[in-house]
């Protein structure tokens, strides 16, 4: 049920809280009869999850919801703000609350923030069962969550409000917030657009509204009135969840797909959007290096300068240096062959043994490693012909020559293409000679 007193010391949000799965907008797919969150809700089991979503779909709402439909106790952290001092705090709550007989659902806001350290600290007490874990993100948990943490939890994916569920909190909201003021379809249309499948954005923005109505002495509200009255929030943004992921895919495909015009369109999209400039600098730099790599070195080079001068400049000037290593990017020669050499050495090590360093490679910096015949052996390449130790092995011992990197034939890796060729043909030609 909702709050029969409004108080304007509540923010509307608070009043407008569900408070039983029913009264729950959104999310059909977990709350409808026979649907995964309806189930354990009914169930009478606790168990751990993450609820992965953007922002003001009910993450919070839920967990509480659970926690007071199993009667247990509701510790609230927020990553953003706690530490392991915190969890160490909420650890003991819940020990205090298991003497009593209650159980405990730790909640932690924005999981994503917690470091290693700190999502560990609280994984034991997961374990034994002194807490259930509830974690909400807009991230990615694939990415953002412990491998540990993420096995012994349920993930579950909400999704941004539709229409038409945005129309019936729309309705909640305006009637519990000023039941007597008419806003007219164009001007609902018009916040319903605004909040960009937020639900809590929306009723912050017909809280604003009412507020200015009120003040103005408006009614009916108009579209013209939602236009002037909120001007500064107008702006639509999606910083996180499965769009935000996308619309980072879909710069890399651009880029990578030599389509400078769809790579800076999608940079526009996330910047309007309020993505972090920080964050789009970090994966250029990580596509200069992916898809770019040694077919063209200035990339790396290029993205890193423009990391630095938008520190330098901030935002809006220094995000026409994202723009300009963007374009780069897409246009220069693409070759992903020191990626696919440094996964494929990679694999390779996690499969074989822990080789030791050849005998002729190894350090000999005291009498007593040369006595041992560290360094015997070791040809000095720049005192061979060429600058080149012809023949010389650099791999452990019964490893085979295996030419991971493959350079492609396109920009400057053509040129380092033929120079290992050539580097190639003095080894066959150095293996040809007899030995003596």
């Amino acid at each position: 049920m909702f709050a029969d007193t409004p108080s304007g010391s509540v923010p509307l949000a608070e009043r407008l809280r569900p408070a039983t799965l029913d009264e729950v907008v959104g999310q059909a797919h977990l709350l409808g009869e026979g649907k995964p969150l309806r189930l354990a809700f009914a169930s009478g089991r606790l168990h751990s999850m993450i609820l992965w979503g953007p922002p003001g779909v009910g993450k919070t709402t839920l967990a509480r919801l659970m926690a007071e439909a199993f009667e247990a106790d509701f510790i609230a952290l927020s990553a953003v703000f706690s530490g392991v001092k915190d969890i160490r705090e909420a650890v003991q709550r819940a020990q205090m609350a298991r003497e009593r007989g209650r159980h405990t659902i730790l909640f932690v806001d924005e999981v994503h923030r917690f470091n290693k350290a700190q999502q560990d600290a609280f994984l034991p007490f997961v374990e034994q069962g002194l807490l259930t874990f509830i974690g909400a993100t807009t991230e990615n948990p694939s990415f953002e969550v412990n491998a540990a943490l993420l096995s012994r939890a349920a993930v579950y994916v909400l999704k941004s409000l539709d229409e038409a569920e945005l129309k019936v909190l729309f309705e909640r909201a305006r009637s519990t917030a000023d039941a007597a003021l008419a806003i007219d379809d164009a001007a609902r249309d018009r916040l319903i657009g605004f909040a960009d499948g937020d639900g809590r954005r929306l009723i912050g923005l017909v809280e604003q509204l009412v507020v200015a109505a009120q003040t103005a002495g408006v009614n009916p509200v108009s579209a013209e009135f939602v236009d002037q009255a909120l001007s500064r929030n107008l702006r639509r943004f999606d910083k996180g969840g499965d769009a935000f992921y996308d619309q980072i895919s879909a710069m890399h495909k651009s880029v990578r797909g030599s389509d400078p015009d769809a790579a800076l369109y999608w940079l526009c999209r996330m910047l309007d959007g309020g993505a972090d400039p920080r964050y789009i600098g970090r994966r250029l730099v990580r596509m200069a290096s992916e898809d770019i790599g040694l077919a063209d070195p200035r990339a790396l080079e290029m993205t890193l300068q423009a990391c630095a001068a938008y520190e330098r400049l901030g935002s809006p000037e220094g995000e026409l240096m994202l723009a300009q290593a963007t374009v780069f990017l897409a246009c220069a020669a693409k070759s992903n062959a020191v990626y696919t050499a440094y996964k494929a050495v990679r694999r390779f090590i996690a499969e074989d043994g822990s080789r030791p360093v050849p005998m002729h490679l190894r350090n000999a910096p005291t009498k007593l490693m040369k006595s041992m015949g560290h360094g015997e052996g070791y040809r000095y390449a720049h005192d061979e012909a060429e600058g080149y130790a012809a023949g010389e092995r650099y791999l452990p011992d019964g490893v085979d020559a295996t030419h991971w990197y493959q350079p492609t034939d396109r920009g400057m890796e053509a040129r380092i293409r033929e120079k290992l060729d050539s580097l190639r043909a003095l080894d066959q030609r150095a293996a040809k000679r007899p030995r003596g």
